[in-house]
């Protein structure tokens, strides 16, 4: 069973404050049924990634980098063009000092 994606987001929160990070989000999407993209900062190493739920042709969910900057001006142009397509999306930034994406999923690094 897939949860909601306003559970899903609070739980990505929680365990992101209790690694010692920070979380926010900073669109809202649809509560039951919106995609999500997740924003990583590090601002030690000034750089940014960006991962996208996504599902594989054998119906495993995975997250991946849809855009292969690590600048944030570029991610959040992405962002912007997401957001316009797809009213329902959430965006969750993550500021971590590691720049972990706390993504319990797999994760498919380019």
């Amino acid at each position: 069973m897939k949860f909601s994606t306003d559970i899903w987001v609070a739980a990505l929160i929680r365990r992101v404050d209790l690694g010692g990070g920070s979380a926010v989000v900073v669109h809202k999407g649809d509560a039951r049924a919106g995609s999500v993209l997740v924003k990583v900062l590090n601002r030690r190493e000034d750089r940014a990634r960006l991962y996208a739920e996504a599902t594989r042709a054998d119906g495993e969910t995975v997250w991946m980098r849809p855009a292969a900057s690590e600048l944030e001006p570029e991610i959040d142009a992405y962002i912007s063009r997401a957001r316009r397509i797809d009213p329902d999306l959430w965006v969750v930034e993550l500021d971590d000092p590691q720049g972990r994406h706390f993504l319990t999923e797999p994760v498919e690094e380019d």
